[in-house]
């Protein structure tokens, strides 16, 4: 069965928005004007073919073939060739035959029960449910959660997402093929973001070593002894006793350079001093005191240069160009160094200046070790990255293979897990349905090549010529008939001498044979097999160019349809009916089940139109096509009642119902009350003629709510004193209200066509004996047209077409 049908670029249908019909049921009825579009979807569903931009959608993509009456089908039927197809149906046959053709339509039938119940369970009713659903639901999760981590981790990770990072099924799909085959070691994630920025980046060069500083050789003097050496002169001189007791021996060794110039005198207190007094300062200041002075400026001299020397190198550190290296820590010792090294130059120049004095330079052990620490941390860093340079891409592979065992051993691990157990179930279980799918089809398809032998033995086209001839006699077609003695597997038309008549007909009769036809060949098929096979029934405009009394046959054969569709158990799965002849759309969707404002679960109503350039169809949940009379009932359930047009629509329904159909004169219906309300009603009839029949010339007053609430109560009491308030009560539906429940109602009501209808019986005092059969024409024969089974001529009460 169709389940929905969309029109997009095809003939008058638009390319920039698609026509959707959806929803559809058993029995479809489409109403619209010539051209409007309705043959392009009669055309469409035979082929769908003809339009790669319109869609029809089968209930569990079980697509049925189409039957198809239209304007194509009678041209393709009729042509120039004096011979029809044949239409073959089941003839006379063996008892045994036909309980072996039996007996295999419902092993067919049992097998179609086990494939409909397959394809349920693979798809559900809908198509969107089921084993196929789930999986493809438990797909979409588990795409919806790798795409998690990718979001997460894109930023620092792109590198080995390259490729996928716009693909979520890909990307789900390299989660599993890692899933299955990724060996590579479990690293934490600050290592791989670490090694990301240098392996996703642009490919590194190599770096130099960060030179050490070698701070050895002036650690070496803070070991060496004569800074802790007091150098003084001899002590066996006679001058010695006195310098050592009173330690002043640098400030001697200073006085005696004076000693030049004072000729033999002392540069302190100018007396005249020994002979012997400079020998023996000579002789206290001997070649080891002068060799122990010369030492100490040496080591002085040399600490300077090295010092200097270990400065420039240390500066130079903080000109490098690597990146690994701390420089503000660098700095920082190489601060300390020179604060160290300007306090051990000061000690040194006090030594030089002061032989006799005791000095220890400050240790650089700290500084060192500090210099040393964050120079070797640097080259470290160098030395990685030199390797990483090394064998870039083969790191990279790595760094790669880590990461995605990252992602799937820590982040997405249980639901890999719950993902493998679920899919491996539900593949298991599509497999066994799919296989007794696949079976089921195989034995349909066994069936029926058995079912095509017995039906190719059994048919037979006669039975088709023979009720096809006996509906033309019926319904007094008696000029031409189907030639019972068929011409192969075909049959002509002839006259009653004999003679063809296919080239004779008239455009009605051509019409009616030829749905003839086409009814047949819903029961039966062209060919001698298929003649059971399922189909779907499409009829367009099937009583073009005909008179009301075929239009009566057809549309009563059309419903013989409707109940064959309703069955569940035959071949007819569905049906369509177009048409724009509003008093066939009105016969055919006639049915007594049906309440005015709805339609029956079973059936949809669509109305096709072509306002512009462009069709458009447009659902309807009931019958968009009454009669003038139900649709005159309709302004008086409206609320609030429409003042403007009240008059005329109590006029007409007063007129239909009474005058028209009953033959009473509506001023008659004055008679029926007394006193204040007997003027009300002439005032109501003055009233509803004067808005009919009057204008005013100069001076229009409209009617307030009052007004209109008093006249639709004498409106209700005309109905109720003539006993007629069950129609009343019929027609306003679900918006009755009782506007009289003081007063006491006696009337007789019968059901007809499944509605309650008043008539008066027995009621001799009534003036206005308005028949049942007059209420049930009221109903739904239709003032616009009315059929009377004995074919009598048709009476147009009222022309108003509700569209």
């Amino acid at each position: 069965m169709i389940e929905s049908i969309s029109l997009s670029n095809i003939a008058t249908y638009s390319s920039d928005k698609s026509e959707n019909i959806a929803n559809l049921k058993s029995i479809n009825f489409f109403y619209g004007a010539n051209g409007a579009g309705k043959t392009t979807i009669s055309r469409l569903i035979e082929n769908p073919a003809i339009s790669a931009d319109s869609r029809i959608t089968w209930l569990r993509n079980s697509q049925i073939p189409a039957m198809v009456y239209n304007n194509d089908f009678i041209t393709s039927n009729f042509t120039d060739s004096k011979e029809l197809q044949g239409v073959f149906t089941l003839g006379k046959a063996e008892q045994a035959q036909l309980d072996r053709l039996a007996s295999l339509k419902d092993e067919r039938k049992r097998h179609e029960q086990i494939k409909t119940k397959s394809i349920i369970l693979l798809d559900g009713e809908d198509g969107k449910t089921g084993k196929n659903a789930e999986l493809i639901s438990l797909e979409a999760k588990l795409v919806a959660r790798c795409w998690e981590q990718k979001t997460k981790h894109d930023d620092h990770f792109k590198g080995a997402f390259t490729g996928l990072r716009n693909n979520k099924e890909a990307f789900k799909a390299r989660v599993l093929q890692e899933y299955a085959s990724n060996s590579s070691a479990l690293v934490d994630l600050a290592n791989l973001q670490e090694r990301a920025l240098v392996l996703y980046g642009e490919q590194p060069s190599r770096m130099s070593s960060v030179p050490s500083l070698d701070l050895s050789r002036l650690t070496s003097f803070e070991t060496s002894q004569i800074l802790a050496k007091k150098v003084i002169g001899k002590d066996d001189v006679s001058i010695s006793a006195i310098i050592q007791r009173l330690g002043n021996s640098d400030w001697v060794r200073q006085g005696m350079k004076f000693l030049e110039h004072t000729d033999g005198q002392c540069p302190f207190c100018q007396q005249n001093i020994p002979h012997d007094f400079e020998k023996n300062l000579a002789d206290y200041f001997d070649e080891t005191f002068e060799a122990d002075s010369k030492a100490i400026a040496t080591l002085h001299s040399n600490y300077v240069q090295v010092s200097d020397e270990v400065l420039t190198k240390a500066r130079n550190l903080l000109a490098s160009d690597c990146p690994h290296l701390n420089k503000d820590k660098v700095g920082l010792e190489i601060q300390a160094l020179e604060a160290v090294i300007l306090v051990n130059k000061d000690r040194m120049g006090k030594k030089v200046s002061s032989p006799s004095s005791e000095v220890r330079l400050e240790g650089l052990k700290d500084i060192k070790d500090g210099i040393e620490g964050l120079v070797d941390a640097a080259n470290v860093k160098v030395t990685e990255n030199n390797r990483l340079v090394a064998s870039f891409t083969a790191e990279q592979n790595k760094l790669t293979g880590e990461i995605w065992k990252y992602v799937i051993e820590t982040e997405l691990k249980n639901t890999l897990v719950d993902y493998t157990s679920e899919k491996n179930a539900l593949q298991k279980s599509i497999a066994g349905i799919t296989s007794s799918l696949d079976k089921a089809k195989e034995n349909i398809k066994n069936v029926d090549i058995e079912i095509d032998k017995i039906e190719t033995a059994l048919t037979s086209v006669k039975p088709t010529v023979i009720a096809i001839n006996k509906i033309l006699k019926d319904f007094g077609f008696r000029s031409f008939s189907l030639d019972p003695a068929c011409i192969g597997n075909s049959y002509r038309l002839i006259r009653a001498d004999g003679k063809d008549a296919k080239q004779t007909l008239s455009e009605g009769e051509k019409t009616f044979v030829t749905f003839l036809y086409f009814y047949h060949l819903l029961r039966g098929s062209i060919t001698t097999s298929g003649i059971t096979s399922d189909r779907i029934v499409v009829i367009d405009d099937p009583v073009s160019s005909l008179d009301s009394d075929v239009l009566f046959i057809v549309s009563s054969l059309i419903k013989q349809l409707f109940a064959e569709v309703r069955k569940k158990d035959s071949h007819l799965k569905q049906i369509f009916v177009l048409t724009h002849n509003v008093h066939f759309h009105k016969e055919i969707t006639y049915d007594q089940r049906r309440k005015p404002e709805t339609s029956l679960s079973d059936e949809t109503f669509w109305i096709v139109r072509k306002p512009g350039d462009h069709s458009s169809v447009e659902f309807h949940p009931s019958n968009p096509i009454r009669t003038s009379y139900q649709l005159l009932w309709t302004e008086l359930k409206k609320s609030p009642v429409p003042a403007l047009t009240l008059q005329n629509t109590m006029r007409r329904i007063l007129e239909n119902y009474f005058k028209i159909l009953g033959g009473i004169d509506t001023n008659h219906l004055v008679g029926q009350f007394e006193g204040l309300e007997k003027i009300q009603c002439q005032s109501l009839i003055s009233w509803v003629n004067d808005g009919s029949h009057y204008a005013p010339d100069e001076l229009y007053v409209a009617i307030g709510d009052n007004m209109a609430a008093n006249y639709m109560k004498i409106f209700f009491k005309i109905f109720k004193v003539t006993q007629h308030d069950a129609h009343y009560k019929m027609m306003m539906g679900d918006d009755y209200v009782d506007l009289d429940p003081d007063e006491p109602q006696d009337s007789v009501s019968a059901n007809i066509d499944g509605h309650q209808v008043a008539s008066v019986v027995d009621a001799p005092d009534s003036p206005v004996p308005v028949p049942a059969s007059s209420a049930i024409q009221a109903y739904h024969a239709a003032p616009e047209l009315t059929i009377s089974p004995a074919g009598e001529d048709r009476q147009d009460i009222d022309s108003d077409i509700p569209f």
